[in-house]
């Protein structure tokens, strides 16, 4: 029998629930739009004009670092980087007024978050290479340069930087060679083909962008092939040239890239280089922010950190495929990949990971091979995020954390080197006791314009970080407790279902340093290891030398 007398309660309570989430959907599908800012991580400083005087010393006179706190580094909050400004990646025209190419609406919503934004993450087989009508092409004042490795097709006139660029992707294939542990002789005849694009339209009416080809900005890899938006500055064209072509070669000879926090943090690394009269250096730490400009890195982490809204190591390895829509995560995955491949601890077991990119459970692997070192890996983490500079020095800013042992009666002596970060004393503190450190010696904190000796008390006419230049340091660090590791295989919820917590959780004890100077006493409110060091760039522990001591008594 028919109902006539309309819905009842539970019926419509179901329709007002059906109601609810279909507006959701809307709701996020809208929102997901509007940020939308497909394909590799874009330029995201204003371009810096030319500076042909070698850089000085960078003056150390500055404001305090806001103090870490729980919020330091976020619990889901969104990066700083992706607020839309003249300076930031996805603005619409650089400062020369110049546009950027106008972009196509995303197909379906689906599509966003399935998908990496600017590379397929793995081999596509079967997938044949894109014929060039090159009679058509030309015609439309598009030209072909060619190398060994490259053959580039484009619209942009000919200039010194454009014409270079098939040698530059030919002198990057033996360094990914090498970095990959893959014979080039091999593969002798390993070849892509690219297309940089200052008029897309050109291209769209030459067949030259299939219609397969998913919605994004800046570029796009996939097999042997990749496409290009020009970009603002000769650099980031580089930079964006080979972070593609590190896709390509990861996926047409590994298989695949890996997932998404590796798979942008490998072409970032490999992607910021050093070019330099017919030069080029991969994997290359910036000295300043002239020499790659509009890259932008370092200023997206430098200024999370100082908001207070900096990424946790834990959320860049568990990034979705979708994460990359916008450029912070690229500067995030950058810095992972740039610790754990220069830190002399994790080098090697990073550079194995290479070998699992095919593998669906690869996250897992990463944290069977870091597991037990994990509380570590995240607090040189946090010390890296907090004290990043351009020409940062990771070996000799990595920390020791080998166990200590207590102080004895007659306390103990330490030397500190001028040039390495934080050294361990191999000296156990206890809560709630005081100990009185008293240091003494004479060092060397700069060489240029001559050579600045210094003391413990710091050289007060030059500031870093709000102290004074030189000036002894000290941080009493937890120390790590046996289990605190991850326990595999994970539970539901993702593979830090099972972490353990432990002393190494929340802001890092070296990220509140203690104030030595000539002398100082310390109650430690949690047993630890005592370590100290001199204030001082991480960027600039090359020209220090020399040590001091310091002597460590109970009161």
């Amino acid at each position: 029998m028919l109902n006539k007398m309309g819905p009842q309660p539970a019926e419509l309570e179901t329709r007002k629930t059906d109601s609810m989430r279909c507006r959701l959907t809307t709701w996020l599908a809208v929102l997901l739009l509007a940020f939308f800012q497909a394909g590799c991580g874009g330029p995201s400083e204003p371009k810096s004009s030319p500076r042909t005087n070698r850089p000085q010393r960078r003056s150390k006179a500055r404001a305090p670092s806001p103090r870490p706190d729980k919020r330091q580094f976020d619990h889901g909050s969104r990066p700083t980087g992706s607020r839309k400004h003249s300076d930031d990646v996805g603005a619409d025209a650089d400062k020369t007024g110049r546009k950027e190419p106008k972009q196509p609406e995303p197909r379906l919503l689906a599509d966003l978050l399935s998908q990496p934004a600017d590379s397929a993450a793995r081999m596509i087989p079967n997938l044949p290479r894109l014929k060039v009508d090159e009679t058509r092409a030309s015609a439309e004042g598009i030209r072909k340069l060619s190398g060994k490795r490259l053959t580039l097709y484009t619209d942009i006139p000919s200039s010194k930087e454009i014409d270079s660029l098939p040698e530059i992707l030919d002198r990057a294939f033996p360094q990914w060679c090498e970095y990959f542990s893959i014979d080039p002789a091999k593969h002798a005849d390993w070849r892509l083909t690219g297309f940089l694009m200052k008029d897309k339209s050109r291209f769209e009416r030459t067949g030259l962008i299939p219609d397969s080809l998913p919605p994004f900005q800046h570029g796009y890899a996939r097999n042997y092939e990749f496409w290009l938006y020009d970009q603002p500055s000769d650099y980031y064209r580089r930079h964006l040239l080979l972070h593609e072509g590190t896709h390509c070669f990861m996926n047409t000879l590994l298989g695949a890239c890996g997932p998404p926090w590796y798979m942008e943090g490998i072409a970032e690394l490999l992607g910021t280089h050093r070019w330099d009269e017919g030069r080029l250096e991969l994997n290359h730490m910036p000295v300043n922010r002239e020499e790659v400009s509009m890259w932008g890195r370092i200023k997206i982490i430098k200024e999370a950190f100082a908001s207070r809204q900096a990424t946790r190591l834990k959320k860049v390895i568990e990034y979705p495929p979708h994460a990359h829509l916008e450029t912070a995560p690229y500067a995030w995955c950058w810095a992972a990949a740039v610790l754990m491949d220069r830190h002399p601890r994790y080098q090697k077991r990073f550079r194995q990971l290479q070998k699992n990119v095919l593998r669906p459970n690869f996250n897992e692997l990463f944290f069977k091979a870091f597991g037990d070192d994990w509380d570590r890996l995240t607090d040189e983490w946090q010390v890296l995020v907090g004290n990043l500079e351009y020409g940062h020095d990771i070996r000799k800013t990595s920390i020791d954390f080998t166990p200590g042992k207590p102080l004895g009666s007659a306390g103990a002596s330490v030397r500190v080197a001028a040039d390495r970060g934080w050294q361990n004393s191999r000296i156990r503190l206890e809560s709630g006791r005081t100990y009185r450190l008293r240091a003494s010696g004479r060092y060397q904190v700069a060489e240029r314009p001559r050579i600045w000796w210094c003391e413990p008390g710091g050289v007060s006419i030059r500031y870093y970080q709000g102290r004074p230049l030189g000036i002894l340091l000290a941080a009493v660090h937890p120390e790590a407790e046996k289990g605190t590791r991850f326990n595999l295989p994970p539970r539901p919820g993702g593979c830090f279902a099972q972490i353990k917590p432990g002393p190494f959780f929340g802001p890092s004890k070296f990220l509140r340093p203690i104030v030595v100077g000539l002398q100082a006493k310390l109650t430690p409110d949690l047993p630890g290891i005592l370590f100290f060091k001199i204030n001082d760039s991480a960027a600039e522990l090359g020209d220090n030398a020399g040590s001091l001591n310091v002597e460590i008594k109970r009161d």
